[in-house]
């Protein structure tokens, strides 16, 4: 028996994985008339720069702790969606021999296929024992992986998709682990690895209910006995710190100097509309993403799992009811309550990103549908028969309703026909149970890959063919200028930052103000999108050049290059990266500093406005009587030095974001920063010639390292003991 598990086992997995090459197949082939590319959009503005970047560095046997490229700098380590240690990432990185627009491309198609992989095995160990397990663990699998949840948005995400993969084996490994009345603490190990490596994949508010529901699953499975619950969550919740802390620290560092905190409730209650419910069963109503669906006769089969005597079940349902709860948002009073009752619910938006888990839950209990009705067919056919038969009617309605207004209701009518049809189908194949079980699971595959296969996230165009790789004019002309300087990309309706938009300063190597990363700082925010006009943000952040459809702009400025109607100006008077002031004011606070830069009568090129006084005096009137000379000499993204001689005593007046972890020596002495225009530094300089020194070597990297490295290291020995253990016990026996 065990051998012929395995060899169904094999034939499931083989299975699985040539569906999940029909399915990718358009960006799998080598032929490029063939081929199809992911569309422009967070996938390339986002991930596929923030990853040039990452290759980039790594290549260089650099690690990259900052990017001075978007956003007018930032923690590069920090930025959760960056993810820069994230193990396959970097073997990504180490296995391309140069970044391309495919590289991540490939990545995600290799996440689903784990998914499925990792959803088949957490299924099986489940429904160990049962006749039907494989079919079962099949079935749950290719709902889960090519359900509307995974083969909507998610790919264009590449973080959230990433880290939503590793729930099953996080469940597999509180499965394993509570299996026997003693725990094995090993598969708890497993757990917190896995849930790291979400975490780790850069998406923390997928991976905050991924943590929810391993937390409530834990509970669950040692009867809710508190004491055994809270030693084994705490072991579960160390190692998941351990092994992501080198990012985690750092991140939340970040997060509470970014805009993101000061989000009001209504700023974070988006989510699904109530009519979104219909896509539950008839996909693409009523907008073109369904990831509420996971196949009509999948929900089918998820209502007899509920129905079924499946242990587990219960749990499961009350994951995909709460999971849809809160998708719903601030329509939901349960969002409201879990608002002010959960942790973390307060730190993220888009709560529509709950559906995560009712896509994971439901197609566990599809999988429980499969057996319940293999089992038991007479008792749940009538069932199945009455839901397909109300579908049709529903159908016919709609049918009526195009009939007479054919426009309107054109493209309904294909969606109700096609599911209308598969349920008709599919009712046959259940009254042929169980000598038609494959079919079944055959029909399955054809109503999701029907449905899901051929969707936005496409477009007919070869990865290699994509123009968003290749520097345009502007921006070669931009690579071939020197010295330190910033442009700003533009800020238009339908783009951010250097075209063709995103953190494409970070894939050209060209400091951009601009990003389109969820995390900003504050204070440059408020200044570069929020709060001011963008010639003070360009006297900020020493901006050279903007791209601007416009002939003119607020200040002096020469068009030095264009392509079609876009325009580069290249401004009269730019603001040098670092200059000596003598005059300066004290606002204590961000708001105050931009109270004064909001005057059109202030002059920044002229007056400092610090955050608290300089530990040194400087004599009034020095400005316009003082000689000076700053001259950057070397500039790195975590190292930064700069030639000063002045005459008197003045401040240097940086154009370098005020973050934590930025080390400044004068001549060699630590010297402390001052915050300067709410966003950016500036340095007491005594008389005299001096070398300035910044460096980025952030305190919250090295102890997220320290921590990461003892974890890893314990968790490659445990593995290591553990393996050559099972290996013994395989030769014994």
């Amino acid at each position: 028996m065990k051998s012929l598990m395995k060899r169904h086992d094999w034939q499931a997995i083989i299975v699985l994985i040539l569906l999940w090459a029909l399915f990718f197949w358009r960006i799998l082939t080598p032929n490029t008339y063939d081929q199809a590319s992911f569309v422009e959009s967070d996938y390339s503005g986002q991930f596929v720069t923030f990853g040039a970047y990452q290759y980039a560095r790594f290549s260089n046997g650099e690690i990259p702790l900052w990017n001075p490229y978007n956003n007018g700098g930032l923690p590069f380590i920090a930025d959760t969606q960056a993810a820069v240690f994230y193990p396959p990432r970097l073997l990504t990185i180490a296995l391309s021999s140069a970044w391309t627009y495919a590289s991540l491309q490939v990545e995600v198609a290799l996440h689903v296929l784990l998914y499925t992989l990792l959803m088949y095995a957490l299924i099986r160990r489940m429904t160990l024992g049962k006749q039907y397990s494989v079919l079962a663990a099949f079935i749950g699998a290719i709902t889960a992986g090519y359900g509307g949840f995974m083969t909507g948005y998610p790919p264009l995400q590449v973080a959230l998709l990433e880290a939503a993969i590793w729930l099953p084996l996080v469940i597999l490994g509180i499965l394993e682990a509570t299996r026997q009345a003693v725990i094995r603490w090993q598969w708890i190990a497993l757990a917190g690895w896995a849930l790291g490596l979400s975490w780790m994949a850069g998406h923390p508010q997928t991976s905050w209910f991924a943590t929810y529901a391993a937390v409530g699953f834990l509970a669950y499975r040692v009867d809710f006995q508190w004491r055994k619950w809270l030693i084994w969550t705490s072991m579960l919740g160390a190692v998941t710190f351990g092994v992501t802390a080198v990012q985690l620290i750092p991140g939340f560092e970040y997060l509470q100097l970014t805009m993101r905190n000061n989000f009001t409730f209504d700023a974070k209650g988006g989510g699904f509309e109530f009519n979104d419910l219909t896509s539950l069963i008839f996909p693409r109503l009523p907008f073109f993403w369904s990831p509420l669906y996971f196949g009509a006769i999948g929900f089918g089969l998820a209502v007899i799992g509920l129905l079924s005597k499946e242990r587990d079940r219960i749990f499961w349902g009350v994951v995909a009811i709460v999971a849809l709860g809160l998708s719903f948002g601030d329509k939901s009073p349960l969002f409201h309550a879990a608002y002010n009752i959960l942790p973390g619910m307060r730190f993220f938006r888009g709560q529509e990103r709950a559906v995560f888990l009712f896509a994971n839950s439901t197609a566990i209990l599809t999988a429980f549908g499969v057996i319940a009705l293999l089992d038991s067919p007479a008792t749940f056919r009538r069932w199945f028969s009455g839901f397909a038969a109300a579908c049709a009617l529903i159908a016919s309605s709609i049918y009526v309703l195009w009939s007479s207004n054919p426009d309107v209701y054109n493209y309904i009518i294909n969606q109700a026909v096609f599911i209308a049809v598969i349920l008709g189908i599919a009712a046959i194949a259940i009254y042929n149970l169980p000598r038609w079980k494959w079919a079944l699971a055959a029909l399955i595959v054809f109503e999701l890959f029907t449905v899901n296969m051929d969707n936005l996230n496409y477009e007919p165009i070869p990865a290699s063919e994509r123009t968003f790789m290749q520097p345009s004019p502007l921006v070669e002309y931009l690579q071939a200028q020197t010295g330190v300087f910033r442009v700003d990309g533009g800020l238009e309706t339908t783009r951010i930052g250097i075209p063709p938009g995103g953190n494409t300063g970070s894939l050209y190597h060209i400091a951009d103000i601009r990003g389109i990363s969820p995390l900003f700082l504050d204070g440059p925010h408020a200044i570069i999108q929020r709060a001011l006009p963008s010639e003070v943000a360009w006297e900020m952040f020493a901006v050279r050049y903007v791209f601007s459809y416009l002939e003119t702009l607020p200040v002096t400025s020469q068009i030095v290059a264009t392509e079609g109607d876009l325009k580069l100006h290249e401004l009269s008077d730019p603001r040098p990266y670092a200059m000596m002031l003598y005059d300066y004011v004290v606002a204590p606070g961000d708001e105050f500093a931009r109270e004064y830069l909001a005057n059109p009568n202030f002059n920044e090129r002229q007056t400092l406005i610090l955050a608290e006084e300089p530990p040194i005096s400087i004599r009034a009137g020095a400005e316009g009587e003082s000689t000076w000379n700053a001259a950057i000499t070397d500039y790195q993204p975590e190292q930064i030095t700069i030639q000063v001689s002045t005459d008197e005593n003045g401040l240097l007046s940086i154009a370098h974001v005020d973050y934590p972890g930025w080390h400044i020596t004068l001549d060699g002495v630590t010297v402390h920063p001052i915050r300067a225009y709410g966003a950016v530094i500036a340095l007491p300089i005594p008389a005299g010639e001096h070398e300035v020194i910044l460096t980025y070597a952030p305190r919250s990297f090295q102890i997220g390292a320290g921590l990461s490295l003892v974890t890893w290291s314990g968790l490659i020995i445990l593995g290591s003991l553990t393996l050559f253990r099972g290996i013994g016990l395989w030769r014994s026996s």
